[in-house]
């Protein structure tokens, strides 16, 4: 009773997983392959925006000095 189980177990999860793998080649196939390089804003997640101001990443202050000194 039990090895039945475990064999119509064992069949009911290769029929999955043969169904997703077919599933997956399936919209591997029929998916547009889009550029996802440089000058691509195709789903790179950049958002291009037209803001005219300079981004500061870091500024100099005694904080980051100290932190710095204590990360040596």
């Amino acid at each position: 009773m039990a090895d039945e189980l475990r064999r119509s177990f064992i069949k009911r999860a290769g029929v999955a997983a043969s169904v997703l793998a077919g599933s997956v080649v399936a919209v591997a196939a029929t998916t547009q392959n889009s550029n996802r390089g440089e000058g691509s804003d195709a789903g790179s997640g950049v958002v291009v925006g037209t803001a005219h101001k300079k981004e500061v990443l870091y500024k100099k202050t005694q904080n980051w000095s100290d932190f710095y000194k204590a990360a040596k």
